[in-house]
């Protein structure tokens, strides 16, 4: 049975993110977001003192979900072959293992089997917390906002430059004001990015001030200007969101008369491909992705799985 092609297919299908039509592959996805969020429950559980007489049970559904884990990080190194169909099942298996999904599953289970002995080992246990980032493979809200921040990448990190240099600016700037005022405080350069991530962002933890006219008229200049700084990466990733929520309205009924339309199948030569890849290797221009009833943009991480529908503005479906 488990040489069996098709048997190995349907297990792909079953452990990758199923589709609103396909029951078990759903039910699969909802089980284990409800075993990883079980797994994260129990580890800061654990840290209570006064839930110690429960430690038996949290230790029972530890057992319990990290057999889960490493039972579904098995079945996707043995179905590796069908999520990269043009590889050799060798070279397959290892671009799972180094995957971003890859490592993170194994980092997810590994530190249930390596706690014991060094102190290095224990400090894996925080590493469990990467569970959460496979929630975000398991549901389609949460997957929308990785695309978004996927999409606006450069933009952002664009960004987060500008805000680092207002802090490096800020803090060489108030320790050539308040250094000679108040020593101990600002000591160097370096010493005043405490206080410039605190006026830049806005927390204002009061632990580190300038105490001189001067460096409290630079403090406010700069406080006014984090607002402003701080504001662009959220307006970006605003306009990401605005931009999925014009695709997601696009109706497809509508769209089939202008554009073509295919639904992938098991023989289709884009399955298990990302947006990305297709685009490049076929110059044609993907406009939507219908998966069940969720209609997605399609963002160049998005990866083809049976049953979508894709809409394109080629006219000559041979290519599909």
């Amino acid at each position: 049975m488990f040489t069996d092609k098709a048997f190995k297919q349907r297990v792909y299908q079953t452990i990758e993110i199923g589709n609103r039509n396909d029951k078990i592959s759903r039910a699969f996805d909802i089980f284990l977001t409800i075993v990883i969020i079980l797994n994260i429950t129990v580890m800061f559980l654990q840290t209570f003192d006064s839930l110690k007489p429960f430690a038996p049970l949290f230790n029972a559904i530890e057992v319990f979900t990290v057999l889960i884990f490493t039972i579904e990080y098995i079945l996707r190194i043995w179905t590796a072959d069908i999520r990269y169909p043009n590889m050799s099942k060798s070279k397959a298996i290892l671009t799972f293992l180094f995957s971003w999904d890859g490592i993170i599953e194994l980092l997810t289970i590994l530190p249930f089997y390596f706690l014991s002995g060094f102190v290095a080992f224990r400090m894996l246990r925080v590493v469990r917390i990467f569970h959460l980032f496979r929630i975000n493979t398991k549901i389609d809200s949460f997957h929308v906002i990785s695309s978004v921040i996927y999409e606006k990448r450069t933009q952002i990190a664009s960004s987060f430059f500008i805000i680092s240099i207002l802090m490096l600016s800020s803090s060489l700037c108030m320790y050539s004001v308040e250094h000679a005022a108040q020593p101990n405080a600002f000591k160097n350069a370096l010493s005043g990015i405490w206080w410039s991530m605190s006026a830049v962002l806005t927390v204002g933890y009061g632990d580190i001030y300038p105490i001189t006219t001067l460096g409290k008229a630079i403090g406010i200049i700069i406080s006014f200007l984090g607002v402003c700084v701080v504001a662009i990466p959220t307006g970006i990733i605003s306009a990401g969101f605005v931009e999925q929520a014009r695709h997601a309205e696009i109706d497809p009924s509508s769209m089939q008369s202008h554009l073509n339309s295919v639904v992938i199948d098991i023989d289709s030569l884009w399955q298990n491909k990302t947006v990305k890849e297709i685009e490049d290797s076929t110059h044609l221009k993907l406009v939507a992705i219908k998966r069940g009833d969720v209609i997605m943009s399609p963002s160049s991480t998005v990866v083809i799985q049976i049953k979508d529908q894709i809409l394109t503005l080629t006219e000559n479906k041979t290519l599909l």
